[in-house]
This record gives C-alpha cells, sequence and structure tokens, in this order.
C-alpha cells in the first residue's frame, strides 16, 4: 500500500480508487467534492452534502483541484456517465408518462 500526501487533508492510496486523490481517511474523492461545487453548491454547504467532511478539507480539496485541474478534469470525464445510460430505464418504460 503506497500512500502520498499531496497536501493538508489530500492524499493518494493506490489502494483506494486507484490512487486518485482523495480526502485523508475517507473515499472522498477530489473529484465528488468539485462535482458539487460546479453544481453550484457553496463550499460551505458541501458538509451538509457530505457531513463526513469539514470545511478545511473541503478547501483544501478545491485548491488541490485549482493548482490540478487537468488531473482532476481526466478523472471527471472518466468516471462520467452519460445520460443515456442514466435516464434509459424511463426511455424503455412506455408506461411511465
Amino acid at each position: 500500500m503506497v500512500i502520498n500526501t499531496v497536501s493538508r487533508y489530500v492524499t493518494r492510496n493506490n489502494e483506494i480508487l486507484g490512487g486518485e486523490p482523495i480526502v485523508e481517511g475517507t473515499r472522498t474523492s477530489v473529484r465528488a467534492i468539485v462535482g458539487l461545487w460546479r453544481l453550484g453548491v457553496m463550499p460551505e454547504e458541501i458538509p451538509t452534502h457530505l457531513p463526513h467532511l469539514s470545511l478545511a478539507q473541503v478547501f483544501d480539496a478545491l485548491s488541490f483541484y485549482l493548482d490540478h485541474q487537468a488531473e482532476i478534469n481526466e478523472h471527471i470525464e472518466r468516471n462520467h456517465v452519460q445520460d443515456e445510460l442514466v435516464y434509459c430505464s424511463e426511455k424503455e418504460t412506455p408506461d411511465m408518462q
């Protein structure tokens, strides 16, 4: 197990999400925090959605993102689920109108 701390609260662990940056002591990826932020959730509100995180952890993850945007954006793209796959069950069920 290789653990590499990259900032105060952000770390990498090859055994968790393949080494993707996560908040230390959790399985929460920086990508997940950035996803909420991009949806318009204010950083101060993110701990409401992810109550196991402190505000300091959220701000550190966002700071990490701003310094490593290309890498995190790549993780976001790689893990993106197409809308057609998310909503396909609704399209396949004609009596759901």
